[in-house]
């Protein structure tokens, strides 16, 4: 269960106290998820989740977050919404944590995904884009190509025990990556974590997108490389160039990609790839003793990082 800092009925009730949304009628803690504790609450005017922010996020990000979900559900996207307490405040501190409620979407996420979902994905992601092109705050991007071989030097030669030669294939391929990364393409918010558990489905339509935490400020075509690692990949590691091919015409159905942007996507892919795995693997290595959240597993993008090393061009995505 991912619910690192438990909360009491009187705490829970203590905190609300300060916010006009009614009475509590249930509160249960959210399974799902590994950064942050979450709770559904249900009152007697609405749902909510109230969300206590744990130590891997730094509380100086917090207001680019808050202020990120609040503007884009201003501009009429899906998101959650921060619910302001009676003092105009939308970020307070609950048992030594900073914490928020924000409105409750209604949908699911899909398991397993078709290819429709892509196109439907596509077309709110661009639409977060365009959304966010006047959002006036920005946060770089720490988890982009420079913050990449620190990563790799905290696992170091314990990598090899996940797979045979993997740090000195993981330094080979850095090293190409940082010489290649695409500069000087069209920028500006991007979700970063755009998994099928953060967004939700009305059947083949997605009703929202949920857990802004990594969003930052980086190459719009990220986001989209991000996605088609994270839904374009069968479960027998292949992929499906109908599901990138209907995430991209989905995306352009709000936004056009640029030719820079096309002929940079498998490069961003590649890259999108060696970040989750570097990351995958740093948690798998690190997995403190007891914890609640299994680790996910590494290897899944090191073969995701195989295809996009033999790919030869915009052509292999769809493009």
């Amino acid at each position: 269960m991912a619910v690192y800092t438990p909360v009491s009925d009187e705490e829970l009730q203590a905190f609300l106290a300060d916010y006009d949304i009614g009475e509590v009628t249930s509160f249960a803690g959210i399974a799902e998820g590994v950064e942050n504790s979450n709770f559904l609450v249900r009152t007697t005017r609405s749902t909510y989740i109230l969300t206590l922010y744990e130590k891997r996020v730094s509380p100086a990000d917090l207001p680019f977050f808050i202020g990120l979900m609040d503007h884009l559900a201003k501009k009429g996207l899906s998101c959650p919404r921060p619910v302001a307490a009676r003092d105009g405040e939308t970020l307070r501190t609950l048992n030594g944590r900073p914490a928020a409620v924000v409105t409750f979407l209604e949908g699911l996420w899909h398991r397993r995904i078709q290819p429709a979902y892509c196109r439907s994905l596509g077309a709110a992601m661009a639409a977060m884009h365009v959304a966010g092109a006047d959002f006036p705050m920005t946060r770089a991007n720490n988890l982009s190509v420079a913050g990449w071989r620190p990563l790799l030097e905290a696992c170091g030669m314990k990598s090899n025990q996940i797979y045979h030669g993997l740090y000195n294939a993981l330094n080979q391929e850095l090293g190409l990556l940082e010489r290649n990364w695409p500069t000087g393409l069209p920028s500006g918010v991007i979700h970063a974590d755009l998994f099928p558990d953060n967004v939700f489905f009305l059947g083949d339509q997605v009703s929202g997108l949920i857990d802004f935490y990594f969003a930052c400020t980086d190459a719009l075509a990220y986001d989209l490389a991000i996605c088609l690692n994270a839904w374009c990949f069968e479960h027998d590691g292949s992929f499906n160039v109908t599901k990138a091919r209907l995430l991209v015409t989905g995306y352009q159905t709000v936004r056009t990609l640029s030719a820079a942007e096309r002929e940079a996507i498998p490069m961003l892919a590649r890259g999108s790839a060696l970040r989750f795995l570097l990351t995958r693997l740093y948690d798998w290595l690190n997995h403190p003793e007891g914890a609640f959240v299994k680790p996910k597993d590494p290897m899944e993008y090191h073969q995701k990082l195989r295809f996009h090393q033999s790919a030869s061009g915009p052509a292999a995505y769809g493009l």
